[in-house]
């Protein structure tokens, strides 16, 4: 019998996607603060110190996990979202960027995935959201966006957002992917991840990919995106302070003002 809140979905959209989760009278969906998008009315919302889970124990429980993702820049509330009718009514969530929403099924998954901390959108409750801290030194030391990870454990349905197109990938036992880490969305509980140095001068100093990425090992699945938001974010930082006359066209600053960059 599944301890978790059994919900029903659906997932609209195919650019910038949001979820519907139905539910049952007395059932809760759990999201990270700011997945919001809308309810029907009679459904309640509260808001929850930690995950609301089992799995937290009792204060002492919810106090250290909240120091964990208070240290990783997390936040320290969750809001539940609970059917207080007797019919049934529906709550959407809303991936924050453009890209996928993956529906994981964790008992399909021996009720444990791991993923990227910023990666979680919303779940049914009882589903517990804590943190994943590699024991590998090199990890630990070299990891960036891929060493603090979340690790979501339960028996009941989770929702990832990730930017981009979305590949999941089946490893079999030994088999080796490398991975910027970055890319890496998620990957089941089964999956050795690890940090590799690229090595050799040329591709350290004119790579323009990074010193390291992830090694991750099989058996299990990984779901990895094709755009990091971190890179998106980049990019349009570099655009937005970039001199736009140097883009090659023959315009020029006549281009920017009828393109309207011109009227800043």
């Amino acid at each position: 019998m599944k301890q978790n809140h059994e919900i029903d979905y659906k997932i609209y959209g195919e650019e910038m996607q949001y979820v519907e989760i139905e539910l049952d009278p007395n059932e809760t969906a759990i999201a990270e603060p700011g997945a919001f998008m809308m309810m029907e009315d009679g459904i309640q919302m509260e808001t929850l110190f930690g995950d609301g889970s089992k799995q937290q124990g009792g204060l002492l429980g919810k106090l250290l996990n909240a120091g964990k993702r208070v240290l990783v820049g997390e936040n320290l509330f969750m809001t539940a979202f609970t059917n207080i009718t007797g019919g049934l009514k529906t709550v959407s969530f809303a991936s924050p960027y453009p890209g996928k929403i993956i529906p994981i099924d964790l008992s399909r998954f021996q009720n444990k995935v791991i993923c990227q901390k910023d990666a979680f959108l919303c779940a049914a409750k009882g589903v517990s959201v804590g943190l994943e801290f590699q024991r590998k030194l090199g990890t630990g030391l070299f990891g960036g966006e891929g060493f603090i990870m979340e690790k979501l454990e339960g028996d009941g349905m989770c929702f990832l957002h990730a930017c981009g197109h979305v590949v999941q990938k089946q490893l079999q036992p030994g088999e080796l992917l490398k991975v910027d880490t970055g890319c890496i969305v998620g990957f089941t509980s089964g999956i050795d991840y690890d940090i590799q140095f690229v090595g050799g001068i040329k591709n350290t100093i004119f790579g323009g990919e990074g010193l390291f990425f992830a090694t991750l090992r099989g058996p299990g699945i990984v779901w990895i995106q094709t755009l990091p938001i971190s890179r998106l974010a980049g990019r349009i930082l570099a655009y937005g302070t970039y001199n736009r006359k140097e883009e090659g066209s023959i315009l020029g600053g006549i281009g920017n003002i009828l393109d309207g960059d011109g009227w800043r």
